[in-house]
């Protein structure tokens, strides 16, 4: 039996080599800075500015740079704030969005083609860790 420490060990390692391999598998030029942004407003909703930073954890100036290439690209729109004139409101597009739910199809193809090769067994057991990880990953 794994003691928790080696068993935490070895998710970290798993899941960061299922990240990467996810990443490698969606195509476009977006880098990861604004994927993640991308991604945040989508699950999150129109911020501003500074909440964006915040979620980020950058720095104010990288979230200007970053929404302003992902505006230039139609991705993303800006607004003023109406409740304070010196900052934006940034929100995803519809085109952000079509991207974005792309790529995450893209990503469920590979899993899916990964899962179809393992056994019934296999893929109970994988069920069930996606459970535990899902619980074990979950915000309060």
């Amino acid at each position: 039996m794994l003691t928790s420490s080696a068993l935490a060990e070895r998710l970290r390692v798993a899941a960061g080599r299922l990240a990467r391999r996810l990443r490698q598998q969606t195509l476009g030029d977006l880098t990861p800075s604004q994927s993640s942004v991308l991604a945040t407003l989508d699950r999150r909703g129109p911020m501003s500015m500074g909440r964006l930073a915040e979620i980020e954890v950058i720095s104010r100036p990288s979230t200007t740079g970053i929404v302003s290439r992902l505006v230039d690209r139609g991705l993303v729109v800006r607004a003023d704030n109406p409740e304070d004139g010196r900052s934006a409101i940034v929100a995803i597009s519809s085109e952000g969005s079509k991207l974005l739910q792309h790529r995450r199809q893209e990503r469920d193809a590979f899993l899916a083609r990964a899962v179809e090769s393992l056994s019934d067994d296999e893929r109970l057991v994988l069920a069930r860790a996606a459970e535990l990880i899902e619980r074990i990953t979950a915000e309060e």
